[in-house]
C-alpha cells in the first residue's frame, strides 16, 4: 500500500474568491475613504449567453478594524438577488438595454447593503439597489457609461455604492512571473538568458465584478473623528474582504440551495499574500481563518520562499540578499503589523503587535498631488502599503520589498542589492487597457464583449 498522501485541493470558487482589495482616501472627496473588492477574476468580455454575475448564495463582506485587535469593528455586508423576467428565453436581453429597468433586460441583479457595528444590531442601509448589466456590446448596451452611472448610488446614510462589472485594474505579467520568475526586463540576467523585453499585462482585456463603497472617514475611525495628524494612533484602520457560503448545500431537481450558518470560504487583505506567501497546501486553511489568527502563517512572512529563490533564479544579481540569514522583520511590519512610527519620516501604519494580514490605511495622510505608482517606495506616503490605490504597482513594490529594499528600515547596516530597487515585471498603469477614472468607483468601464474577441 502506498504511503503517498494527496495534497488538499485548492478551491477554485471565482464567484466567492476576492481577487483584489483597495482602500484609499478618496482623491475627489478627501473626507471619505473608498473601499473596493473584486470578484470573478479573468472575465473574458465576450461571456454570453450566460454573462457573469454575483452569487445569490454568497455573503460578500468588507471588514474594518479600527482598534488594532485584527477583528472587525465595522462590516459592510452585500447580498445579491437575481430576477429573471422571461423564463422561456435563453437570452440575457432581447433588445437594447437603455435603462436599469429596461423591459428588454431579462436577467437583472439587485443587492442589499447592511452595516454591522460591533456591539450593535446590524442595520440595513439599502435594499434592492440595482446592478448594471455586463457590457455586452454597442447594440445591447449602447450607453454602458450611462448605465454604470445610474448604478452608482448615494445611500441615505451617506455612503456611495456600486456593484457590477468593471475593467480589471490590476496589472501583472502572469506569464513571466510564474515561468520561474522570468521577468522580461531582466531576462538577460536569468538562468536561461533571453533578450530583455517589455512586460505583457495578462489582464489587459479582462473584466472583474466590483463591489465599491465610499464611506465618510468619521464613520470608520475609533473615535468618530477625522484625524489630521498621521502620528495619531487612531488614524490607522485595517481592511480586509471576505466571502462566505452556507455550510450545507442541498441539491434538488429545481435548483441547488444552501442552508445553515454562513462559513468563510475566501478572504483577502494585502495583495498577493495568499498567492506568493502562503504554501499551496495551506491556502484553503488560510482562506477559512480570520486575520486575528494569522500568527500561524507568520513564519512564511519572516522567511519568504521567493526571497530565497531570487538569488538562484538570477545568479550573481542578489548577493546581499543571498547572504541575508535573518527573519524579515521589515516584511512582518509591512504585511502583518503595520509600519511603526519612526521608520519612515511622517508616516506610520502600526496597529499593534497582533499579527494579521490587513490592508492598513492611515486616513490622516491626504491624497498625493503627485502620486507615484511605487507608493511608499517611491516616496509617496499615500500609496501602498499605506492602503492601496487602483493604480499602485503592487507587484513591483512587493517584489522590491522581498528583494531587500525595505530591510534597511529595521537594520540600517544592510545594503540592498542594486537590483532590489529596480526589479519589476515591466508593466504599469498604462497597460490596463481601459483608463482609470478620477472619481468613484475609479476602476475603468468594462471591456465590451463585442470589441474583445473571446479567448475560448
Amino acid at each position: 500500500m502506498s504511503s503517498h498522501r494527496e495534497a488538499p485541493e485548492i478551491s477554485k470558487d471565482p464567484v466567492a474568491d476576492s481577487t483584489d482589495v483597495y482602500a484609499f482616501v478618496s482623491p475627489d472627496r478627501p473626507n471619505t475613504v473608498t473601499l473596493i473588492t473584486n470578484y470573478i477574476p479573468l472575465q473574458g468580455p465576450a461571456g454570453g449567453p450566460n454573462f457573469y454575475e454575483f452569487g445569490d448564495d454568497v455573503l460578500y463582506e468588507i471588514h474594518i478594524d479600527n482598534d488594532g485587535d485584527a477583528r472587525p469593528d465595522i462590516t459592510y455586508q452585500f447580498r445579491f438577488t437575481t430576477k429573471v423576467r422571461n423564463p422561456n428565453t435563453f437570452l440575457y436581453n432581447t433588445g437594447p438595454i437603455t435603462t436599469l429597468d429596461d423591459a428588454d433586460w431579462n436577467r437583472r441583479q439587485f443587492y442589499s447593503v447592511t452595516k454591522a457595528v460591533e456591539g450593535h444590531e446590524p442595520r440595513v442601509l439599502a435594499s434592492r439597489v440595482p446592478c448594471p448589466p455586463c457590457n455586452i456590446g454597442p447594440r445591447s448596451t449602447p450607453d454602458f457609461a450611462g448605465l454604470a452611472n445610474a448604478a452608482t448610488v448615494k445611500l441615505p446614510s451617506g455612503e456611495r455604492v456600486y456593484a457590477g462589472q468593471r475593467a480589471e485594474g490590476f496589472y501583472v505579467d502572469l506569464g513571466s512571473i510564474f515561468d520561474l520568475g522570468a521577468l522580461r526586463p531582466f531576462q538577460n540576467l536569468h538562468l536561461l538568458p533571453l533578450p530583455a523585453a517589455l512586460g505583457v499585462n495578462a489582464t489587459a482585456q479582462l473584466n472583474v465584478h466590483t463591489i465599491a463603497i465610499q464611506v465618510p472617514i468619521t464613520d470608520l475611525t475609533r473615535n468618530g473623528r477625522r484625524p489630521d495628524d498621521p502620528a495619531d494612533t487612531k488614524a490607522t484602520i485595517g481592511v480586509y474582504a471576505s466571502a462566505s457560503r452556507q455550510k450545507v448545500l442541498i441539491r434538488d431537481d429545481d435548483a441547488d440551495r444552501g442552508t445553515g450558518p454562513f462559513t468563510q470560504v475566501s478572504r483577502l487583505g494585502n495583495p498577493l499574500f495568499n498567492e506568493v506567501i502562503v504554501p499551496m497546501v495551506l491556502k484553503d486553511r488560510w482562506n477559512a481563518e480570520e486575520p486575528a489568527d494569522d500568527k500561524m502563517f507568520a513564519d512564511f512572512v519572516r522567511r519568504p520562499e521567493l526571497a530565497a529563490l531570487l538569488p538562484v533564479l538570477y545568479p550573481g544579481v542578489f548577493p546581499n540578499l543571498a547572504a541575508l540569514d535573518a527573519d524579515r522583520a521589515d516584511l512582518v511590519a509591512v504585511l502583518l503589523t503595520g509600519i511603526p512610527a519612526g521608520l519612515i519620516p511622517g508616516f506610520q501604519s502600526f496597529t499593534g503587535t497582533r499579527l494579521a494580514d490587513l490592508l492598513r490605511l492611515n486616513v490622516a495622510i491626504p491624497p498625493s498631488g503627485s502620486p507615484s505608482v511605487f507608493g511608499l517606495l517611491g516616496g509617496d506616503l499615500a500609496g501602498f502599503p499605506n492602503g492601496r490605490r487602483v493604480f499602485d504597482d503592487v507587484v513591483a513594490i512587493e517584489l522590491r520589498a522581498i528583494a531587500g529594499a525595505t530591510y534597511p528600515l529595521v537594520n540600517g547596516s544592510f545594503t540592498p542589492d542594486a537590483a532590489a530597487s529596480a526589479v519589476d515585471d515591466g508593466v504599469g498603469p498604462g497597460d490596463v487597457g481601459m483608463p482609470y477614472l478620477d472619481r468613484f468607483p475609479y476602476l475603468g468601464l468594462p471591456h465590451s464583449g463585442f470589441d474583445v474577441p473571446s479567448a475560448a
